[in-house]
C-alpha cells in the first residue's frame, strides 16, 4: 500500500505537537514538510516549535513560515493559558540551529501541489490562513490535491473558544469561509468528534513509559493542557483534536461522515461558526460526524510508543 504524502499546516501548540509525533510514527504516512501559521502561537513561534520538534524526532524536512495575519481581521493573541507561553506548555524551547526555507508557506504549498499532482494530502490544524492564499496564488490548488483533511469548526458541537466557534476557524474565519465554499474534496474533522476522543493523565503515562525520551515529552506538554481543561470544568482529561485529523488521514473508516456544503459566519457574536448552507455556491465538504473513539486512541497509543 502507498504511503499517504503529506504536509502539516501547523501552530504548535500542545495537540499539535501530539498529531506531529503521531505522523512521523505512521508507517503508512510519508512526512514531506511542515509549513507554520499563527494561532495557538505567532508564526515565528510555530516555525519555531516545529523546528525544535522535528529536531528532537530526528527528521530531515523542511519547515516553510506562513503568514502572520488573518486574511481581514486585526491579529489574535496568542492562546498561551491553553498552550503555554512557548505554546509547548513548560517546555523551554531553544531556538534551532536551522531556519526555515525561504519559501513562504503559500508558495510552498502550491509547489508542492504542482509536483505531487493528485498524491498529495495537505492536513492544516490550524486557521486556514496559508490555505486560502494558496488558492489564491493557484486556482487548481485543491484539484492538484489527493485529499485535504482540515481540523476545524463543528457541524452540531458549538464551540471552545466562544459558545459558536472552535478556535482554528474563530481565529481567520474569512480565510476558512474561503476554503470551505470555493475547496475541494475536503474532510472537515472538528469538535463534534474530537471532542469525544478524551485522553486522561494515564493516557500520557503510559506512551512515556514505552517512549521514555518522546513520550516523555508529550507526558510534561500534557501536564499543562490537561491543567487548562480542568480549569474550564472538564477534568476527564484532554481532547485529542489536531491527532483526530492526522489518524483520518490514513483511516478515515474510523469516522463517519456527512456531506454538506457550509459557510462560515465571519461577523459578530457568532463569528467563526460554521453554518450549513444547502443553497450555497460550494462545493459538498465531507463533515465528521461521529468516531471509533477507542479506535482512535488505540492507533495514536500503538504508533507513538514506538518513538524512541
Amino acid at each position: 500500500m502507498a504511503k499517504v504524502k503529506l504536509i502539516i499546516d501547523t501552530d504548535p501548540g500542545i495537540d499539535d505537537a501530539m498529531a506531529i509525533f503521531y505522523a512521523a510514527s505512521e508507517p503508512e504516512i510519508d512526512l514531506l514538510a511542515l509549513t507554520t501559521i499563527f494561532g495557538n502561537v505567532t508564526t515565528s513561534q510555530a516555525s519555531r516549535n516545529a523546528l525544535y520538534l522535528i529536531d528532537k524526532m530526528g527528521l530531515d524536512i523542511p519547515v516553510s513560515q506562513g503568514l502572520e495575519f488573518p486574511r481581514v481581521l486585526p491579529p489574535f493573541p496568542p492562546s498561551s493559558n491553553v498552550h503555554g507561553v512557548e505554546g509547548l506548555g513548560t517546555l523551554h524551547v531553544r531556538p534551532s540551529p536551522v531556519s526555515p526555507i525561504n519559501q513562504s508557506a503559500p508558495e510552498y504549498l502550491v509547489e508542492m501541489a504542482q509536483e505531487h499532482k493528485g498524491e498529495m494530502v495537505i492536513c492544516p490544524i490550524g486557521p486556514l490562513t496559508n490555505i486560502a492564499a494558496a488558492m489564491d496564488l493557484d486556482s487548481n490548488f485543491c484539484s492538484n490535491l489527493k485529499r485535504m483533511v482540515i481540523m476545524g469548526g463543528s457541524l452540531r458541537a458549538g464551540g471552545n473558544i466562544t459558545p459558536f466557534a472552535e478556535a482554528n476557524i474563530y481565529h481567520d474565519p474569512h480565510a476558512a469561509n474561503h476554503v470551505l465554499q470555493h475547496g475541494k474534496n475536503i474532510m472537515l474533522v472538528g469538535l463534534d468528534v474530537t471532542n469525544k476522543v478524551i485522553c486522561p493523565r494515564s493516557f500520557f503515562y503510559e506512551i512515556a513509559k514505552h517512549s521514555r525520551r518522546l513520550g516523555s515529552l508529550l507526558l510534561e506538554m500534557s501536564e499543562f493542557y490537561i491543567d487548562f481543561y480542568e480549569t474550564v470544568g472538564k477534568f476527564d482529561g484532554c481532547g485529542m483534536h489536531d491527532p483526530s485529523a492526522l489518524i483520518a488521514c490514513v483511516a478515515p473508516e474510523l469516522f463517519q461522515t456527512e456531506a454538506h456544503k457550509l459557510r462560515v459566519c465571519c461577523h459578530g457574536e457568532s463569528s467563526g461558526e460554521i453554518l450549513v448552507d444547502p443553497e450555497g455556491p460550494g462545493n459538498l465538504v465531507d463533515v465528521c460526524v461521529e468516531v471509533d473513539i477507542e479506535a482512535v486512541k488505540q492507533k495514536f497509543f500503538q504508533k507513538v510508543t514506538q518513538l524512541p
